[in-house]
């Protein structure tokens, strides 16, 4: 799944994230990077009221952060995009809670999703893979296995 996320309303929804937070943007899209991780997702997150001399786009690893300049919004930004993707929007998913955004999003046949949900979608991943790694006991080898790679690596002309 490819999606499009509407940053500052996601923020909201993310345990652990508020608004007024200084660092909001780079800890959601930190967030994002994680989830996304392993993953052939892309993830385009927007942000709006950027302001000047700091508008543009960043890539960080599969995620593509919009800072928005001041005077205009994600939302315009997100419908822009639509508009650009054209038919491909339909392998995209639209997440926002904003039904306007989510109106736009299904006017150009992309999937919408609300962020509460998917921050629980996030969330329970990061969560899932967190256990998973926790639980996956670390491999030894064996005495036999580590002369073989000793063999290995000396090669035929190394003594040890």
């Amino acid at each position: 799944m490819n999606y499009i996320i509407d940053g500052h309303n996601l923020i909201g929804h993310i345990a652990g994230l508020e608004l007024s937070m200084p660092d909001d943007e780079e800890r959601l899209v930190e967030l994002l990077q994680r989830f996304g991780r392993g993953t052939p997702h892309k993830l385009e997150v927007y942000f709006d009221g950027a302001p000047a001399g700091q508008a543009g786009v960043r890539s960080f690893g599969q995620v593509k952060a919009y800072f928005v300049r001041q005077g205009q919004t994600a939302d315009e930004a997100i419908r822009r995009r639509l508009a650009k993707l054209g038919r491909s929007s339909a392998v995209w998913v639209i997440v926002s809670s904003d039904r306007a955004v989510q109106a736009a999003g299904r006017e150009a046949h992309a999937q919408t999703l609300r962020a509460e949900d998917f921050a629980r979608m996030v969330q329970g991943t990061l969560e899932g893979r967190l256990a998973s790694e926790r639980s996956s006991p670390e491999q030894t080898l064996s005495e036999e296995e580590v002369n073989k790679w000793l063999r290995i690596f000396r090669g035929p002309h190394k003594k040890m």
